[in-house]
């Protein structure tokens, strides 16, 4: 019997919370999006439109960052408080790469550290 890689990631739209599913102890690692308020606040003085392009493209840049990250998994569970969980779980269906993996988004409040490696944990425990 393979054993299989699973992943829980919390995420909102500025960033990422990795969390590797393992029987003794979870690996947990942080993934940033490179557009921040300060970036927002300086672009949209010269453009609106500029500021929702620069914003798109640093979200996509996100979202691919992370899917490099699920392509090492067999399961990936996708929870968080905001759409952005939806947003990236539609990249993913869209490019053929991730249909090996089984990817499940849940909604989620803002949690501690602890709260969302008990999240996981409870989630891969009980399938």
């Amino acid at each position: 019997m393979t054993i299989k890689k699973r992943l829980g990631i919390w995420m909102d739209h500025s960033n990422a919370h990795l969390l590797e599913f393992a029987s003794e102890n979870m690996n947990a690692d942080v993934l940033e999006s490179n557009f921040t308020h300060q970036d927002k606040q300086e672009v949209l003085g010269r453009s609106e439109h500029v500021m929702h392009n620069k914003e798109q493209n640093e979200q996509a840049a996100f979202y691919k960052d992370l899917g490099k990250a699920i392509l090492n998994y067999d399961e990936v569970l996708l929870f968080g408080p905001t759409n952005a969980k939806l947003e990236l779980l539609n990249v993913l269906k869209a490019d053929h790469q991730f249909d090996h993996i089984k990817i499940e988004a849940l909604s989620a409040d803002k949690m501690t550290d602890n709260q969302e490696i008990a999240f996981v944990k409870d989630y891969f425990t009980n399938q």
